[in-house]
């Protein structure tokens, strides 16, 4: 819960940038994050600080931009920057939005994903204690290359200068801005009205609103960040690597640091939204990803890839693939299985290799062990199926649902024609294709009866590959050599 006192008047987030180097058809701010993109990200932390109005400043791809917005912050308010004119003329654009709202507030990114609600709230701390009209969030860069330089005089900030206009001086000082700041809306709003583009590069630049308050008296001070990732912003796909896998590292270092057993760090990759109880193993190669929940003693990996799954209290999932399914407590899972959605299996219950499931529940102490296609299927506790079985469930029209009832058998390399009813403690022969319902305790037999030829092979070798094979071995004087014929 965001303390009452952290709580500001508006948060503007910018995210109207054209994202030209990350070389995509979609937003630079819709590409995901450890499960999150990049503008989810940047809008849990303005929500830290509890705005009044949010405001996201749209511009390159707004539509896209502009419909995600409506499914992870509905309640926010967009202001469009149609041309790309400067930081300053984004900002002037959102204030348009909220005029009249006096008080705090903060301006920030869409692409700085690392930033948190906490640093956010820290910063608002420093501003209000300081009485500050201008608070800049800043970082010390052992290599401040490319970034805008803060000059000061005590604690006081008394300007910004960009790289290409400092001198050898300013560009040897290491605090840097982030571009993350918290105003005064008077004297935003005023400084906004006086910007002019006197600069190379013809735009309106929010530094500018800084020395306006410095130039009219106006306290402007700074809030260090030490965590430097936390203002990083992503401009092309190599950082946005970088940053996932240190994002990454941290949310792994965090789960082991609850109880979580996870073997190899670097080969673990595990999503925003997963949750995990204490004691649970993850072997290398696992990825976990959406809303996958993991409960106490349960094994993952190696090579495993969960998707919005729940998976019991001591079950087991090694070298498989699940994707909204269910594997209930003590159920084991796999190698080499695919779960696709609405799999449920129950406790105790086994997939096993090479078998794949669809809209499959499977109940408890079931076993669908090997080879095996299982879809659109509901089979009772302590029902097995055996390898190589096919759920026939597609006619070419329509999808229909094959039920097995409790305790059954299917024998290996059958195949259930879907819709069909197979009851309890039911037996189907192996190799059987079936078709209709069988009762409970019934035996179905679905299956040609076998036939053996004798002698056809040797009758017919001459069509057949097994000639040779058939043939009698040639006697003596029948195209072998003797010991005579070589003396």
């Amino acid at each position: 819960m965001v303390e009452r006192d952290s709580s500001v008047a508006a948060v503007v987030l910018l995210a109207a940038g054209s994202g030209t180097r990350m070389k995509s058809s979609t937003s630079k701010l819709l590409h995901p994050l450890c499960g999150k993109s990049l503008l989810s990200w940047a809008l849990g932390a303005a929500e830290g600080v509890a705005p009044e109005k949010l405001v996201v400043v749209v511009g390159h791809l707004k539509e896209q931009v502009e419909a995600h917005l409506k499914e992870v912050a509905p309640h926010a308010l967009t202001a469009v920057q149609e041309t790309q004119d400067g930081t300053g003329h984004a900002v002037r654009c959102a204030m348009e939005t909220i005029e009249g709202v006096t008080g705090d507030i903060v301006v920030t990114y869409g692409d700085v994903p690392m930033l948190t609600g906490e640093t956010l709230r820290r910063l608002v701390g420093v501003h209000r204690r300081a009485g500050n009209a201008v608070t800049v969030m800043t970082s010390i860069l052992d290599n401040p290359t490319g970034y805008g330089r803060i000059l000061r005089s005590g604690n006081d900030i008394t300007g910004i200068v960009e790289e290409r206009d400092a001198d050898d001086a300013q560009k040897a000082i290491k605090e840097t801005n982030s571009g993350i700041y918290i105003f005064d809306a008077t004297i935003l709003r005023d400084g906004l009205a006086q910007l002019k583009p006197d600069n190379d590069q013809n735009q309106l630049y929010l530094t500018d609103v800084v020395g306006y308050a410095v130039h009219n008296g106006h306290k402007v001070g700074a809030y260090i960040e030490t965590d430097r990732w936390q203002t990083e912003g992503i401009n092309d796909r190599a950082q946005l690597s970088a940053m996932t896998a240190e994002l990454n590292r941290r949310i792994v270092t965090g789960w082991m640091l609850e109880g979580v057993t996870i073997i190899d760090p670097a080969t673990t990759w595990i999503e925003a939204g997963v949750s995990i109880d204490q004691d649970v193993v993850l072997w290398p190669g696992t990825i976990l990803c959406g809303a996958t929940s993991i409960a106490s003693g349960a094994v993952i990996g190696p090579d495993t890839r969960l998707t919005d799954v729940e998976v019991g209290a001591g079950a087991s999932v090694v070298r498989s693939e699940a994707i909204l399914a269910v594997i209930g407590e003590d159920a084991n899972v796999g190698p080499f299985s695919y779960l696709r959605p609405g799999t449920t299996l129950g406790r105790e219950g086994k997939i096993g290799a090479y078998v794949e499931t669809k809209n499959a529940q499977i109940g408890d102490d079931a076993k669908v062990p090997h080879l095996t296609y299982c879809g659109d299927a509901v089979i009772g506790a302590g029902t097995n199926i055996g390898a190589g079985t096919i759920f026939a469930n597609y006619d070419g029209t329509t999808k229909s649902v094959t039920t097995v009832g409790r305790n059954a058998f299917v024998g290996s390399q059958s195949v259930l024609v879907a819709p069909v009813h197979i009851g309890d403690d039911a037996f189907v022969a192996a190799g059987s294709a079936l078709t209709g319902d069988v009762a409970e305790g019934e035996l179905a037999v679905a299956r040609g009866r076998q036939r053996n030829i004798a002698g056809w092979v040797t009758a017919f070798r001459d069509r057949t590959r097994g000639k040779k094979a058939a043939s009698p071995a040639p006697t003596q004087g029948e195209g072998t050599s003797t010991s005579t014929d070589k003396e």
